[in-house]
């Protein structure tokens, strides 16, 4: 056995070794779910597991989320930063089991109870071979993941400055994937997110009369039809662009024509190109088509996460760790994009480094017909945390001695 591969093998056995505590860990977050950029008992929480570690802490004034600091014995300069997210979803949690959520209407139904359990643990094993480390290693703890922009508000807060991280990574637990494979792609791995809003102002009047009135629902539906056709016509399959109105909302009751028509729906692409002539197509469609029919119409673009890209280097790196490791099917190349949106892209934006998933499907379940991610009874293998706290163990000493070489 190489000694990098024994160095594998060892986190692995720290993994392992610390696993009992990760899951009771996890378990106490998830029974005390908490929603949003501020999550003061889940924060204080890991704050209490770690304490009596030799951990620099850095906070923000945004969020509760924090940066832990571990300087290792040696310094070659380089420092990696791997974040764990720690909200959860306004959900109604419908698992019978002992640690079910007691908050009602809230649920980890994402797993970041699982992510923020598996960086202690992978905080805890380092600091065991902090002298062993050749240069410092950052630990974001980040709330407000869930559509609330905990990490740029971290990174609007100084954090990434005061503590200067080189590259980052991050792991998310799938239960629709294999326990203990992990995955990911060079490139984009997720989409980036626009809420899309419209108002289609006409005149209101019977519905008996309509030649009286300036009807606003039938030209809410051309619109529709006009972005359905131009994501078709007009984005490369190459490029993709996802681009759904989800609710539309006019009237009060069956015979008064409304005086306004409100549509709501999500933009999602892979590139700021296609994004960017994307919402000015939904601009443009709004406001002509309902001029073309003496309506005024209003388009409002709400901003969300930007495309989530790996860097190449760091995704090789992830995939030769996974590799060493082992297993039955360490490792999968994912063919294509999520279209889900993921903030860590606002880290991936200032350093290089790779998002990863970790197949979590419980033991003798079908992945493929698991409850998934934002189901009320997602559930996961919860022995796959043993081998999350190892890859962060692992990337990280990985990265600070030999970067992305």
């Amino acid at each position: 056995m190489s000694a990098e591969m024994q160095t594998r093998s060892d986190w692995t056995a720290a993994g392992e070794a610390g696993l009992a505590d990760v899951v009771a860990l996890r378990r106490a977050i998830h029974a005390d779910p908490e929603i949003g950029l501020h999550c003061p008992r889940t924060t204080e929480k890991l704050k209490q597991a770690l304490a009596g570690l030799p951990l620099e802490i850095h906070e923000g004034s945004s969020t509760t989320g924090f940066m832990a600091v571990l300087r290792g014995g040696g310094d070659n300069g380089r420092t990696v930063l791997l974040r764990g997210d720690m909200d959860a979803l306004p959900m109604e949690e419908e698992n019978e089991i002992d640690f079910a959520s007691k908050n009602a209407g809230i649920m980890h139904a994402c797993g970041h109870d699982a992510h923020s359990a598996m960086l202690v643990g992978a905080a805890r094993a380092l600091c065991e071979k902090r002298d062993e480390l050749p240069g410092t290693v950052v630990f974001m703890f980040q709330p407000g993941e869930e559509g609330h922009h905990g990490a740029r508000f971290m990174i609007e807060d100084g954090l990434l400055e005061q503590v200067a991280p080189d590259a980052g990574f991050a792991l998310h637990v799938y239960p629709n994937l294999p326990a203990g494979t992990f995955v990911s792609r060079p490139g984009p791995l997720m989409a980036s997110t626009d809420t899309l809003y419209a108002t289609i102002r006409g005149r209101g009047g019977h519905a008996a009369m309509p030649h009286d009135s300036i009807d606003p629902i039938p030209v809410a539906c051309e619109i529709v039809t006009a972005l359905q056709t131009w994501v078709a016509r007009r984005v490369p399959v190459s490029d993709p662009a996802v681009l759904t109105i989800t609710k539309i909302e006019a009237g009060s009751t069956h015979n008064v024509i409304p005086g306004q028509a409100k549509l709501l729906g999500t933009l999602r692409t892979l590139s700021e190109e296609t994004r960017e002539k994307a919402r000015a197509a939904f601009r443009r469609i709004v406001s002509e088509i309902a001029a073309a029919h003496e309506c005024e119409g209003e388009a409002e673009i709400e901003a969300g996460y930007p495309v989530t890209v790996n860097d190449d280097r760091a995704t090789a790196m992830v995939r030769d760790i996974a590799e060493s490791m082992g297993g039955d099917q360490p490792w999968m190349t994912m063919p294509a994009p999520m279209m889900g949106a993921e903030d860590f892209s606002y880290v991936l934006r200032e350093i290089p480094g790779a998002m990863s998933f970790i197949g979590a499907a419980p033991a003798g379940s079908d992945p493929a017909t698991n409850p998934a991610l934002h189901n009320t009874r997602m559930m996961i293998d919860e022995d796959v945390l043993a081998r999350g706290v190892a890859m962060h163990c692992a990337v990280a000493e990985r990265y600070l001695e030999r970067g992305f070489d």
